[in-house]
C-alpha cells in the first residue's frame, strides 16, 4: 500500500500515536509543521491527503494553498479556527470530536464553580499569609436553593444539569435552538437570555463562537445580572470581554468570574483579570484529562482514515447555510 501523507498543523499532545493508530489502516504518514504559521503548515500540507489541527488557522489562503487535501480533522469541539465555507468550496470533509471530554469540561465547570462561591483559593491565600481569618471570606452562600443559568444546552451543558441539581440548585438554560424536548429530558426551564442574566445566582457559558456570540458577556450583558452573581466560562473566551468583566467588577455588578477560556492565550501582561482575588483563571485544562486525550484522538483519526478509505465520516461538520 502506498504511503498517505497527513500533515499536522499543530499539536498539544506528547504523542500522536493514538492518531497514528487509527490512521495505520490507510497507511498514514504524519509530517509535523515547525509551527503554525500558514507558511509553515503549507509546507507541510500543500501536498497532504488531510490535515490534522488543534489550534493553527486554517484559513482560505491555507486551504486554498492544499491541492490534495481531502479531509481536515480538528482535535477538538469547536471548529472556529478552520473557514468552513472555504474548505466546502474546496469539497473538503471537515471532522470533529463533538463528544470528547463531556465528562471533564463539565466537571471543571462545576470545579470552578464551586472553588469560587466556597472562595476556596482566596482562603488557602490567606491562610498561606498567615492570616487565618473566616470574616476575611465572607458572605458565603448555600448551593441549595440558588439558580444556575446555562447558556446553551448542548452536550456539555446537558452534563452539568444532574451535577448543578444534586447540590440541590434549579437550573434554567438559554438556548434558541435546542428542542423543547431536551428541555423537558432533564427538567430544566427554557429562558430568553436576557431573562437568564437577571435571574441566575451562577452562569455557565456554553455558546459556541460566532460573530454573533462574540463579548456577548460585556457591558450590557453585566449590568442586567445580579450583583452577587458569579460566572464561568470553559466554552470560548471571546465569550467574554475581559475589560468589561473588570470593570463590572470593580463596580460591584457581578461577584465574581472563574475563567477556562481567554480572548487571548496565553494572557498578555496588561490582562485586567489576571490576579484579581475575586477571578479564578485556569489555563485551558478543562477538556484535559488522559482518557479525554485518547478518546480526542482517536475519534478525530478514525474519522479522517475514513473519509480517506472512501467511506463516510462519524462527526463531519455540517456547511455552514
Amino acid at each position: 500500500m502506498s504511503t498517505t501523507l497527513v500533515a499536522v498543523a499543530d499539536t498539544p499532545f506528547p504523542t500522536l500515536d493514538p492518531a497514528k493508530k487509527a490512521l495505520a489502516r490507510v497507511n498514514g504518514e504524519l509530517k509535523l509543521a515547525s509551527e503554525p504559521t500558514p507558511q509553515a503548515i503549507l509546507e507541510v500540507a500543500a501536498d497532504a491527503d488531510a490535515l490534522l489541527v488543534t489550534y493553527g488557522k486554517i484559513t482560505a489562503d491555507v486551504i486554498a494553498g492544499m491541492k490534495n487535501c481531502k479531509v481536515i480533522g480538528r482535535f477538538g469541539i469547536g471548529i472556529d479556527n478552520i473557514d468552513i465555507p472555504a474548505a466546502t468550496k474546496a469539497g473538503i470533509t471537515v471532522t470533529y470530536a463533538p463528544v470528547y471530554c463531556l465528562d471533564e469540561v463539565s466537571d471543571h465547570a462545576m470545579a470552578l464553580l464551586l472553588s469560587l462561591a466556597r472562595k476556596i483559593p482566596y482562603s488557602n491565600k490567606l491562610v498561606s499569609e498567615g492570616r487565618w481569618e473566616m470574616p476575611a471570606v465572607v458572605p458565603i452562600a448555600r448551593f441549595r436553593g440558588r439558580t444556575m443559568g446555562l447558556v446553551g444546552i448542548g452536550n456539555i451543558p446537558q452534563q452539568i444539569v444532574p451535577k448543578a441539581q444534586a447540590f440541590g440548585m434549579k437550573v434554567i438554560a438559554a438556548d434558541p435552538y435546542a428542542p423543547d424536548e431536551v428541555f423537558k429530558r432533564l427538567n430544566v426551564e427554557k429562558v430568553e437570555l436576557d431573562d437568564l442574566l437577571a435571574r441566575s445566582d451562577y452562569i455557565s457559558v456554553h455558546a459556541p463562537l460566532t460573530p454573533e456570540t462574540e463579548n456577548m458577556f460585556s457591558t450590557e450583558a453585566f449590568k442586567k445580572m445580579k450583583s452577587s452573581a458569579l460566572l464561568i466560562n470553559t466554552a470560548r473566551g471571546p465569550l467574554v470581554d475581559v475589560d468589561a468583566l473588570a470593570k463590572a467588577l470593580d463596580a460591584g455588578e457581578i461577584a465574581g468570574a472563574a475563567l477556562d477560556v481567554l480572548p487571548s492565550e496565553p494572557p498578555t501582561a496588561d490582562n485586567p483579570v489576571v490576579g484579581r482575588d475575586d477571578v479564578i483563571i485556569t489555563p485551558h485544562t478543562g477538556f484535559y484529562s488522559e482518557d479525554a486525550l485518547l478518546d480526542l484522538q482517536t475519534t478525530v483519526a478514525t474519522d479522517v482514515a475514513a473519509v480517506l478509505a472512501g467511506e463516510a465520516p462519524k462527526y463531519p461538520v455540517k456547511p455552514r447555510t
